[in-house]
């Protein structure tokens, strides 16, 4: 049986793995943010979006994407700038659970899970189409990967 996976979704898997990984960096960030260090859940969300997205975007350019022809720093600019449509969708989910449930470390974490998953689909089509756009275009493999 041959379970080889087209190159669109062979992308996309990896970017919910990759983004599996962002989720746990900006939960753990936000936790211990808020539990160790006595940050605001608010202000430490802030954070741990700009850390996480931080995360992803470097492991999106070594094994989702590839590098494309962009400079590192203006790419991230670019990523952190694209993918903020799918930051307030995250954010709005996340306030709009701690409203609900509190603000204990355990809803902290779930709804900055709920937040995540659903900003996914708008962070993956604007990372492919527009951040990325050079290296998803050309099919090239992203450092790390053998085709």
């Amino acid at each position: 049986m041959n379970l080889r996976l087209s190159a669109g979704t062979g992308r996309f898997v990896r970017f919910c793995m990759v983004g599996a990984v962002g989720f746990i960096a900006d939960a753990g960030f936000l936790v211990a943010a808020v539990a160790l260090v006595g940050v605001s859940p608010i202000p430490g969300r802030a954070a741990s979006f700009l850390f996480a997205a931080t995360v992803t975007f470097l492991l999106n350019r070594r094994f989702t994407f590839g590098a494309g022809g962009r400079h590192p720093v203006a790419q991230w600019l670019g990523y952190v700038a694209a993918t903020s449509g799918g930051a307030l969708i995250n954010l709005s989910i996340y306030l709009g659970w701690l409203a609900l449930f509190g603000r204990s470390p355990l809803q902290l974490v779930i709804g900055t899970a709920f937040g995540s998953v659903a900003a996914m689909t708008s962070n993956f089509l604007v990372s492919s189409r527009v951040v990325f756009r050079r290296a998803a275009a050309t099919g090239g493999t992203p450092s790390g990967l053998v085709r």
